[in-house]
Formats: C-alpha cells, structure tokens, sequence
C-alpha cells in the first residue's frame, strides 16, 4: 500500500487497486518498423486493362461513327478510335489534375512537363489537364488551350486526349490518357 493516499476518494480508489503492480519487462515487445506499403487497386487495374483491352481490340458500331465534333482530340497514330471513344465517354477513371489557371506560357510548359513526369513516375494514365475557358484574358481568348493541345501532342507519353465532358470541366480542360510507365 501505498504511504500516503491521495484526498480524492477514486484517485485513493485507484492508488490502492494499483499497489504492488510493477510496469512489464521492455522485453518480447515487437518493435514496429517501417509502415506496410499502400495496398494496390487490384479490381481498378484490372478494369483499366480491361477497357484498353476492348478498347483496342472492340468492334466499332454505327453510333461510334456517328459520335465526334469540333470538339479538340488527338490520337497517337496505330492506336484504334475506340481508345479516343473511351475517354471521351469517361470510361477511363481521372487519376490526377494539373491546373494551369493563371500562369504565362513559359510556367504552364514547365508545371505541364513536371505533372507528365510525375504521372508516369506514380502509373497514372488519365489525367486532367485544366488550362481555362480565357474569360481572364485579353479579348476572352485562351492562349494556353492552343498551346497545352500541341505541347501534349509534342510528348511521347501522350496516347490520346480530348476535351473534357461538362462535369469535368467542358471546353476548359482537356482529359489525357497517357502511355503506361515502364517499371
């Protein structure tokens, strides 16, 4: 027991309950090292190949025919139009976003390449490029959508893009589907 209890009646309760009992050996304690890595999204890589795979080797209907527009696409020649059907459909799932919202042409090119880079790096394949409607600039036109359509054309990495569906931003931003990174 201890010699000398405290005033109030549960920390008395508590000291007396306590007395004799000694704190475990630092011994047979596991030490934890570094954190397991982050679990992969098995069933969302599997649907991703699963969509490449039909988009490339699919049949292509009278309404894929019909489908298009003025709407801005680029498709890396010996790949099927299925692929750019695909992610204009928003089959693909958007995996990371560049905003280019504000920048000068010289800042847009760098941030775009840096973003390229790291998407291959981490295995993104469809990501959104937002370069902005040009409401901000002079005569409301928007210098970067031009430039952001031929820099990606430029880029070995870029399979396909088009413009983005309304929800992901319309005529402001582009969706990219990039090759997979070599690991």
């Amino acid at each position: 027991m201890p010699a000398r209890l405290p005033r109030d009646p549960d920390a008395a309760a508590l000291a007396m309950a306590m007395s004799g009992v000694a704190p475990l050996p630092d011994c047979n304690r596991v030490v934890l090292g570094t954190p397991p890595p982050p679990p992969r999204p098995l069933q969302s890589i599997e649907d991703e190949h699963a969509a490449l795979h039909e988009s490339l080797h699919g049949q292509i209907g009278l309404q894929d025919r019909l489908e298009g527009g003025d709407e801005p696409q680029y498709l890396r020649n010996g790949l099927a139009s299925s692929v750019l059907r695909d992610l204009r459909r928003g089959r693909w799932v958007i995996q990371a976003e560049l905003d280019l919202h504000g920048l000068n042409r010289d800042e847009a090119r760098q941030q775009l390449a840096t973003f390229l880079a790291e998407c291959l790096h981490h295995g993104r394949r469809c990501v959104r490029v937002i370069h902005g409607k040009g409401h901000g600039s002079p005569q409301k036109l928007s210098i970067l959508r031009q430039l952001v359509r031929g820099w990606l054309a430029q880029r070995q990495e870029t399979l396909a893009y088009c413009q983005a569906l309304p929800h992901d931003g319309g005529e402001g931003a582009l969706i990219v589907l990039l090759r997979a990174s070599k690991k």
